[in-house]
């Protein structure tokens, strides 16, 4: 009877176990969606242009998935940086190579950035080639700011939660 229990307390375990990490694999999942609800971003043509549409964030940011030499990352949009900033860990998973040494000002001091080129950045049907950017030693999060080195070569107009980009 003792080696039933035994088995019975250790299938129990296991089931509580797998049921658990079932739970941490779906809202992990839920969390990431809220995080970044773009990640499968849908393109149309209209005309001559490539539409895209991305819907904000739970924190009121447009998060969307993209891809930087054919390699894929996550944006956030962020008309207030100059050009796109690329974490350091994030650059050099790239592959990106650090060009000359600069100093930026930011909303969190005064930061040393590195040129780099992107030679395609991708955002749903749009492709944008010969893109300037930055290296940032020092952020932490992998996420690249999409600043105005490239969003100025798209036409931008937001509506309630919705931003719409033609390029």
């Amino acid at each position: 009877m003792s080696s039933t229990q035994g088995f019975g307390k250790t299938f129990s375990f296991i089931a509580w176990g797998l049921a658990l990490a079932l739970l941490v694999w779906f809202f992990q999942d839920k969390l990431d969606q809220q995080f970044n609800p773009n990640q499968d971003v849908v393109s149309q043509r209209l005309g001559e242009q490539t539409v895209v549409e991305l819907t904000q964030n739970r924190m009121g940011h447009y998060v969307v998935s993209g891809k930087i030499n054919q390699q894929p990352v996550t944006f956030l949009l962020d008309t207030g940086a100059t050009l796109v900033a690329i974490p350091q860990q994030v650059a050099d998973r790239l592959g990106l190579v650090k060009g000359r040494k600069g100093i930026s000002a930011t909303a969190n001091g005064r930061i040393v950035t590195y040129r780099t080129h992107l030679n395609t950045l991708t955002l749903g049907g749009i492709t944008l080639n010969n893109v300037d950017a930055s290296i940032i030693p020092g952020l932490e999060d992998d996420v690249i700011l999409l600043g105005m080195s490239a969003l100025k070569q798209m036409e931008l107009v937001q509506k309630g939660d919705t931003l719409t980009i033609k390029y």
